[in-house]
């Protein structure tokens, strides 16, 4: 059997908010001077939380890791719909929000659990013919989407305070939560958009475990590679 390097493996990143996940594996790919460094599951600019990095030969096992199924957190405002469905994008249309309660919104975000077909947002790293669609909405160009089966497997608020309501939400990979979001104030009649996101967990990782990107930054190679969890338990 070939030797594993105490490089070849996975870290936990807590990522900022700000840089893209390409943003986060080009640093530490600067950073330690390691050719081969990619992450398992594309988190957006704004959100945060666990990115799982993998490292060397650790990067044979992306797809097995990027499969498993996501917890996230945040944050959905109410009354304001935006064209990338989250709080980055373009805003749409303001109207006034309904009377609600926590239970309500409940009630509603239950009609959600379950296996759906989601059409992924144009604002999105989705490629047409090549071209991420997000490009292609930047010059205005709308094109038709190919739905996606993907399962929720819990939506529930914590917290309402108009116009925003805390959730948690457990899903397949796959799902865009902005999506949700943009669904969810569509069916109240308001619309709402995705104002925060954290990933909490994905598959057998916790964002409890993970490193802030900042502190990784400043690791010395040796240190990193306490932080690398070994390719055969990442295989296991």
């Amino acid at each position: 059997m070939q030797e594993f390097s105490t490089l070849d493996g996975a870290i936990l990143i807590d990522k900022p908010a700000g840089p893209t996940s390409h943003d986060v594996v080009d640093a530490i790919r600067r950073r330690f001077g390691i050719k081969k460094v990619g992450h398992c599951g594309t988190l957006d600019p704004n959100a945060t939380g666990l990115l799982i990095i993998v490292l060397g030969r650790g990067t044979k096992l992306s797809e097995k890791l990027m499969g498993d199924d996501k917890v996230y957190e945040g944050t959905i405002q109410f009354g304001t719909t935006t064209d990338s469905y989250d709080v980055d994008g373009e805003i749409l249309e303001t109207k006034p929000v309904p009377q609600l309660t926590l239970e309500q919104l409940n009630e509603l975000a239950s009609q959600f659990i379950g296996d759906q077909m989601q059409i992924p947002p144009m604002v999105s790293a989705i490629k047409k013919n090549g071209v991420p669609l997000y490009k292609l909405a930047r010059k205005g160009v709308e094109v038709e989407r190919e739905p996606r089966l993907v399962h929720i497997y819990n939506f529930r608020f914590a917290n309402y305070s108009e116009p925003c309501g805390e959730f948690k939400l457990a899903c397949t990979k796959g799902t865009y939560v902005r999506s949700i979001a943009h669904d969810l104030g569509q069916k109240i009649g308001c619309g709402a958009h995705l104002a925060t996101l954290r990933r909490s967990a994905s598959g057998k990782f916790d964002a409890a475990d993970a490193t802030p990107l900042d502190a990784v930054m400043n690791l010395t190679t040796s240190e990193l590679e306490k932080k690398v969890i070994p390719f055969l338990k990442l295989a296991v």
